[in-house]
């Protein structure tokens, strides 16, 4: 037998070392070569590792949430036969894929009529028999560990009682409608309020994407001094507007509020560009942007990313619309690429029709504004002396009181209320 030390090989440039975010494997297993062993996050994305050699697990460098640094052992393999002469560098391979992290938004946003698609990392089943462990989740399913599912449906399922690996699904993992369906449909049953024993209280160590973006966030609100500003929308004509266009869109996605509400940014923003703008207060420069980069702040089962819209000037309200599911297919999957997830000049962020009457989001550094959509509802307002129902929908900005006045701040809404109100000025301009 021999011993076989990982060592973490340089995975980017600039890194000096990367944290534990989950491991695949525990002291004490046997593991296959290129086996999956750990994630690890760098400032940028997660990598995973890969075991260079097949062997016993007999050490392993720490926890999760440890700083690993780069060129230090991450794990020791007991090995057959002589230890290698010369230990190379374990690469990352090219099929490996690196998940990119966005640098943290306050609100997730919707892309269906509802809701995004529920953003799910795509897991890979590691060549030996190793089932990866949520980090969220303590126990194991007896015979449903195998199935892909994310941490809240696996814990649903935990407290239902429900074993998934009974649960059909037509989708590649299981989610919360298919745990729905089994209920209806397979007999199963739904604890009855006040049967259900508590449950035990749960500590839950901050780590990974979960930690970047509780740091920016405290890293915004340390560093930017916020005002909110919130304006009331009459979206009548424009909900009129979008139902005639759905109707007939043909083979085109089905538009929802969101690319109107970019549309009229992309209109109203060159009139205030101190909105549409990046501080960088470390060297006291301001960059004004010329064109309209708009992140969409989205939730996934990891964290809340901000996949970006790029020029977004450029595309009309179809095209949007495509970019929407586009990016949400990608974040899902966990295919966005990097630069998909980086470089946005300004933040749009809704809860859909969970959005409340008013919000206070938190910007995304280094921009300086975010609008936070919140629902849309009927209203009994007067016009003209009548009274009438209207479809009345509030937006909520926030601002970088450093680099956007109160006066600017107010003028863009108005410029943005013309747009919105008037959806023939607004698709025509």
């Amino acid at each position: 037998m021999a011993r076989y030390e990982f060592k973490l090989p340089d995975i980017g440039e600039g890194i000096a070392e990367a944290e534990i975010v989950a491991w695949h494997v525990k002291v004490g297993d046997t593991i296959a070569e290129d086996q999956q062993i750990a994630d690890m996050m760098t400032d940028k994305a997660t990598v995973e590792m890969e075991s260079p050699v097949a062997g016993k697990v007999i050490e392993l460098a720490g926890d999760v949430g440890d700083q690993v640094p780069i060129g230090s052992v991450l794990a020791v393999i007991e090995t057959e036969g002589a230890a290698p002469t010369e230990e190379k560098p374990a690469p990352v391979p090219e099929s490996k894929k690196e998940r990119p992290i966005a640098d943290g938004a306050e609100t997730p946003t919707q892309a269906q009529e509802e809701a995004l698609p529920t953003m799910a990392v795509e897991q890979k089943a590691a060549p030996a028999p190793q089932p990866r462990v949520e980090p969220e989740v303590a126990e194991k399913e007896p015979s449903g560990a195998h199935v892909l599912a994310s941490p809240a449906v696996r814990a649903r399922a935990r407290d239902l009682g429900i074993d998934l690996a009974q649960v059909k699904t037509t989708s590649d993992r299981i989610r919360h409608s298919d745990l729905d369906a089994y209920l209806l449909y397979s007999g199963g049953t739904v604890p009855q309020r006040g049967t259900a024993a508590a449950r035990a209280d749960e500590t839950i160590k901050v780590v990974g994407l979960r930690r970047k973006i509780a740091e920016n966030m405290q890293e915004a609100k340390r560093r930017i001094p916020h005002f909110t500003l919130v304006e009331e929308f009459d979206v009548t004509a424009l909900e009129e507007t979008r139902a005639m266009m759905n109707r007939d869109r043909g083979s085109n996605p089905k538009l929802t509020l969101l690319p109107f509400l970019i549309t009229a940014m992309a209109r109203a923003l060159p009139e205030w560009p101190m909105l549409n703008a990046t501080y960088d207060d470390d060297a006291n420069v301001i960059t004004r942007h010329g064109a309209l980069h708009l992140g969409m702040a989205t939730q996934t089962p990891n964290g809340l990313m901000v996949p970006v819209i790029r020029n977004a000037q450029g595309l009309s309200v179809w095209q949007i619309a495509g970019e929407i599911l586009r990016l949400a297919d990608a974040a899902r999957t966990g295919k966005a690429a990097r630069e998909e997830l980086m470089g946005s000049t300004i933040t749009l962020s809704s809860l859909g029709p969970m959005g409340g009457i008013t919000s206070t989001p938190v910007i995304n550094r280094p921009e300086v504004a975010i609008i936070a959509v919140n629902k849309v509802e009927e209203k009994v307002v007067v016009i003209d002396g009548e009274i009438e129902v209207r479809k009345r929908m509030n937006l909520s900005l926030s601002c970088d009181h450093r680099v956007v006045d109160g006066w600017d701040a107010a003028s863009f809404m108005q410029a943005l209320k013309g747009y919105i109100e008037n959806p023939l000025r607004l698709l025509s301009a």
